[in-house]
């Protein structure tokens, strides 16, 4: 087994992937498991008919109390913070002046006066000193908590039933983008249904030392190293399951230069909630209608469509795609992509440049993929 190399991070479970035979690549300044032996598409496809584990460790969370925490958060976020009760969490945006994305995060909130965000590796410190910066004499106390906690999500069919086995929280009863404080295996845990996949499952921040632990019992009752049993999986497979599922990805489909309204993400933009910042610029945008939008595609010729590639319309470059890879589970080749709002509708035809050569491919609805209703185990 070899070492990390000594300049990128490592989660607590850097040993524990390359015990198990993770391919470690450079994520961001991560030593992250892109995949394990079982390859990419048997991950993913794991864990969408049983459960796939995944070390989501490298996520950063901000610890945000006092009297003004809500108010606060508030006015930098896209979404209500207003409308969270103790007890549930919601996807939401830091944006810009301009209505463009600092980050995507979650909101959980844990009283009146505690919040917590749980923010993209990659972007931590870009948003610890971009909600520093925005303190205005509130009475917040703001502590970056990141390396205090592990985070291992557990998706798919069969992650209620595990995780049921190793605490006595009742899972069942937690609801969608809900959480509740508990232990796993005696382990003092955030047990949150969410996830990342598309799939329904459940997130559990801990003690960063106890990441080793966790992610052993929780291997041992899926029962690890069983043709249905859980597998874990790396970064690839998270990119495929999320893309099936149409869910953005910052760097991607996101970013300082993308609006909420272009990237389809008007559902966690609360106009009408008061000012928060971007609030002019996106109600601006929203009556005057986005210029492009982000739309998902088939490719309906032979090809797969990659990241960055160029987008044609009667030869001339109107766009890019902003992710494109196979769908393992739906066995076609998709992709997510930046076209004039003109062309954003479905049946739309256009060709994307496959180093060098033209690919066709359609617009189609999303999500791609999206799992049935009752497809938990208990």
């Amino acid at each position: 087994m070899t070492a990390s190399p000594s300049h990128l991070k490592q989660t607590p479970l850097n040993a524990a992937h390359r015990r198990m035979g993770g391919r470690m690549v450079d994520f961001g300044g991560w030593d992250m498991p892109v995949q394990y032996p079982l390859g990419t598409v048997e991950e993913h496809l794991r864990t969408r008919t049983r459960t796939g584990l995944f070390d989501v460790s490298h996520m950063g969370e901000i610890d945000v109390r006092g009297a003004d925490a809500i108010p606060f958060i508030n006015r930098l976020c896209s979404n209500d913070v207003t409308k969270l009760v103790d007890g549930q969490a919601h996807y939401s945006a830091l944006t810009t002046p301009a209505g463009t994305v600092v980050d995507d995060l979650l909101v959980y909130r844990f009283g009146p006066e505690h919040l917590m965000l749980v923010v993209n590796a990659s972007t931590t410190e870009k948003d610890w000193d971009w909600i520093n910066e925005h303190l205005t004499g509130e009475a917040v106390e703001l502590k970056n908590v990141s390396a205090d906690y592990c985070q291992i999500a557990l998706q798919g069919p069969d992650a209620l039933g595990i995780l049921q086995q190793l605490t006595a929280t009742p899972l069942a009863e937690i609801k969608y983008y809900h959480f509740r404080n508990g232990e796993v295996d005696g382990v003092p845990s955030i047990i949150s249904r969410t996830g990342y996949t598309g799939e329904d499952g459940f997130e559990v921040y801990a003690a960063a030392d106890q990441a080793e632990r966790l992610w052993n019992r929780i291997l041992d009752a899926g029962q690890y190293d069983t043709p249905e049993g859980v597998v874990p999986c790396g970064l690839a497979a998270r990119n495929t399951l999320r893309l099936e599922s149409a869910m953005a990805l910052y760097g991607h489909e996101i970013d300082e230069t993308t609006t909420l309204f272009e990237a389809n993400l008007g559902w966690i933009c609360k106009l009408n909630k008061g000012d928060f910042t971007g609030r002019e610029a996106l109600a601006r945008q929203k009556a005057e209608g986005v210029k492009r939008r982000l739309v998902g595609f088939e490719v309906t010729e032979r090809g797969i469509a990659r990241d960055e590639q160029d987008v044609l319309i009667d030869g001339a470059r109107v766009g890019r795609v902003t992710s494109g890879s196979p769908a393992p589970y739906l066995k076609k080749n998709i992709g997510l992509a930046y076209v004039p709002a003109e062309y954003a509708h479905e049946g739309q035809q256009f060709e994307i440049d496959v180093r060098g050569r033209l690919v066709g491919a359609r617009v189609v609805a999303t999500p791609f993929y999206k799992r049935e209703r009752g497809a938990t185990k208990p």
